[in-house]
């Protein structure tokens, strides 16, 4: 029998060799001795169980959902306890249609029969896996009638170590599992909390720095570094096994999302783990590529888009950046609508998570200035860059990576310039680009939009002289949104912002300080302290 204890308590999970069952839900919520299952007395590890007499009523039908192998038993006080294997292979990705799973299976309990090897799907997989007596299948997704701990991957590894394997990897000899565990503990308690080897050739493994910005919804791979025993990183690509503690894995928060190695060393990095590549020596498999047929390769790399897709909704990243400076999104497009809603109290949903603006919004934003500013340009009407969009441009050159808009302010007298903005007394219009001019209903003010679907837009503010300064017939509860005195904008001046030249008013600071308060581009703050402030510190 093996033995878990439960987190949130001081009683343990068991296993009986006789029953092959979990303790079930109601029972070792009770006390432990209630149910024979005893708390293993001080001398003994965590994992080991003592007299557990749980029935098979108490966990159900299983569904062939049982955990895999059981160690030699020793007899301790009387009593039988058997300790767990140092450690279980787990086989996490895999396709249904065509796979090797079985072989997997087969050679590394040929090599190594005490070791527990579980197979974890999803759903159940059809066809059935042929899968040898000794490895066991674990089905992730919950059927109403069991157990909650029948799904939960954690009650099924008791060893110490996890060693992740790829499907169609073979074990040619017991010392490879051996060297990756003297490798682990080597590194003590030091951040290389990974160890991994290659399958068939190192060559076909690349050892990356992975950089995870949740604030900023990216993930950025660039290469990693070389180091005397082998190559110590944040993230690998490619075919290899790696092996983790098994309290380190279960610690992550999502430990079994797929794909497997993406999900796990996005949630390493976050916590400052590192893995270690050794050079050698290889895993074999013998069936490489995996899939036999052009059909059934197209399916594997669909579900594979699919599932990286489905990832990072999860995890909230909207782009990666690749060491080759490829850029992969996930957010938002000029199809799709934006990734956030209707702001309220000029704080968007996004503060309050600790992030910033998706950098698919940044990207329409920039996209949008770009397209407006070559038609005002074009058109003659004169613009300059407003409010938060100016400060983006005094501090960044950018938009202000927690915005959500871009102001341009225009002289009301040019509008007559520009045939998209003349027409728009009433409704709205979509130019052949896609773009949506519009009329705002909040004021008297133009709005374009990215496009009919997404809704981040540029508003255009038109102002007129009088008397030497800049006004206009309506206005906004925003303290920025005052009048100034026109020699700002006599001459225009140009600014870098959003990777072009724009133009601005002569003397930024003082205008922004006559709108904002002094020393606001050395001092950044949230459109809406009362809401939510921005913490310096972690900037």
């Amino acid at each position: 029998m093996f033995g878990l204890k439960d987190r949130h308590s001081d009683h343990y999970l068991c296993q009986c060799t006789t029953r092959n069952s979990l303790c079930g839900a109601k029972d070792w919520m009770s006390k432990g001795r209630e149910i024979g299952c005893h708390n293993p007395p001080p001398a003994y590890s965590e994992n080991f169980c003592f007299s557990c007499t749980t029935t098979p009523e108490s966990m159900g039908a299983a569904g062939g959902l049982v955990v895999g192998n059981i160690a030699e038993a020793n007899k301790v006080g009387g009593e039988v306890g058997l300790r767990s294997p140092r450690m279980t292979i787990l086989l996490r990705e895999f396709e249904d249609f065509e796979n090797y799973v079985a072989e997997s299976a087969r050679s590394f309990l040929h090599q190594r029969p005490e070791l527990p090897f579980l197979v974890v799907a999803d759903t159940l997989p059809y066809p059935p896996l042929a899968l040898p007596e000794n490895a066991r299948l674990l089905v992730l997704s919950p059927s109403p009638d069991q157990p909650p701990q029948a799904h939960r991957p954690e009650f099924y590894v008791q060893s110490e170590f996890v060693l992740l394997v790829p499907d169609g990897v073979e074990l040619d000899h017991g010392r490879q599992l051996e060297r990756l565990i003297r490798e682990l503990e080597g590194e003590g308690g030091g951040p290389v909390r990974l160890i991994a080897a290659p399958v068939l050739t190192r060559a076909a493994v690349q050892c990356l720095h992975l950089q995870v910005s949740l604030k900023e919804w990216t993930a950025t791979y660039s290469l990693g570094a070389l180091g005397s025993s082998g190559s110590v990183c944040t993230a690998l690509h490619g075919d290899a096994v790696v092996l983790i503690r098994t309290e380190d894995f279960f610690n992550l928060s999502d430990p079994l999302a797929r794909p497997l190695l993406s999900s796990l060393f996005i949630q390493t990095a976050l916590r400052g783990w590192k893995v270690k590549l050794l050079e050698g020596p290889s895993f074999s498999a013998s069936h490489r590529p995996l899939f036999t047929s052009a059909h059934n390769q197209w399916k594997a790399d669909s579900r594979l888009k699919e599932a990286a897709n489905q990832l990072m909704r999860s995890f909230g990243l909207k782009r990666l950046v690749w060491p080759d400076g490829r850029e992969q999104w996930f957010g938002c497009s000029k199809e799709t609508a934006r990734c956030f809603g209707t702001v309220r109290d000029d704080t968007p949903a996004y503060l309050y998570l600790e992030r910033w603006t998706p950098p698919c919004c940044l990207r329409a934003l920039r996209e949008t200035t770009k397209y407006v500013i070559n038609i005002l340009d074009s058109s003659g009407v004169r613009y300059w860059l407003e409010g938060g969009s100016l400060l983006g441009a005094a501090r960044h050159q950018d938009i202000i990576p927690w915005d959500y808009d871009v102001d341009l302010g225009i002289y009301l007298e040019d509008v007559s310039n520009c045939e998209y903005l003349k027409n728009l007394d009433s409704g709205s219009l979509v130019d052949a680009n896609g773009y949506v001019w519009e009329r705002a209903v909040e004021g008297d003010f133009y709005r374009i939009q990215y496009s009919e679907a997404n809704h981040l837009h540029v508003d255009l503010w038109p102002f007129y002289p009088r008397n030497g300064v800049m006004t206009k017939d309506t206005w906004t509860d925003h303290k920025q949104d005052v009048e100034f005195p026109e020699h700002f904008l006599q001459p225009l001046v140009p600014m870098t912002f959003v990777g072009i030249t724009a133009y601005g008013p002569n003397n930024h600071r003082a205008f922004l300080e006559l709108k904002f308060g002094q020393g606001v581009i050395e001092n950044p703050q949230y459109p809406n302290p009362a809401k939510k402030r921005l913490d310096r510190s972690r900037m």
